[in-house]
């Protein structure tokens, strides 16, 4: 009897604890259920979403082959819309600058770059969206503005984009005439190892007596 007794009080014990816990416990369950299935819903939710961007994304470069550029423009305002928080909406913006450009609206142009050059996602974006800007600046004679964006950047934060700012860097000083500052930011794009040999072109070709610094605009 005294094993039959332990049984008894064990089988007491454990519905007094499940009175006790039973409301506490289901809780627990139904909520671990739903965070799991919420999980998986925003899971579905947000590869769904990268579908359709991907999609639009894939469409506006169709309309940029075949320089339609009031598809890029729709498409990528789309993008901005829809999927604003997506690199395909940054990627799209891009684009609509670079068709800009193909238009000649330049400055229309510059306002999409300045704005992604402000777009707190991703550096390597900021970087891109940052040198057209610059090369529309020199193309355009803005060379003060273009030499205070380089100045703005941080070294340490520019790694893999350093020999694209000091080639601009030079570019800008060439056609300023500033030929000495452009020579050490040639030189510096060289010592990064990742120069072209068009910078060395560029180096020498200053460095020739009969340099002339508007025909090298």
């Amino acid at each position: 009897m005294a094993i039959y007794d332990t049984e008894e009080e064990q089988v007491e014990q454990l519905k007094k604890w499940w009175e006790a816990n039973s409301t506490s416990l289901i809780a627990g369950v139904v909520t671990a259920i739903v965070i799991v299935t919420g999980w998986n819903l925003w899971q579905n939710h947000q590869m769904e979403q990268r579908g359709q961007a991907s999609a639009l994304y894939q469409n506006l470069l169709d309309s940029a082959g075949k320089n339609d550029h009031a598809g890029v423009e729709k498409l990528s305002d789309q993008l901005a819309t829809e999927h604003g928080s997506m690199a395909y909406a940054h990627f799209a913006a891009l684009q609509k600058a670079k068709s800009k450009v193909e238009q000649g609206d330049l400055e229309g142009a510059k306002a999409i770059l300045q704005q992604q050059v402000q777009n707190p996602g991703s550096e390597e974006l900021q970087h891109v969206a940052r040198l057209r800007l610059i090369q529309l600046m020199l193309a355009t004679g803005q060379y003060e503005e273009g030499l205070k964006l380089i100045a703005a950047v941080d070294p340490a934060k520019a790694e893999g984009f350093a020999v694209n700012y000091d080639e601009l860097e030079g570019d800008l000083y060439v056609a300023m005439d500033r030929l000495d500052e452009a020579r050490n930011a040639y030189q510096n794009a060289i010592k990064t190892g990742q120069a072209t040999s068009f910078v060395q072109f560029k180096l020498d070709d200053i460095a020739t007596p009969d340099f002339n610094p508007e025909a090298a605009k």
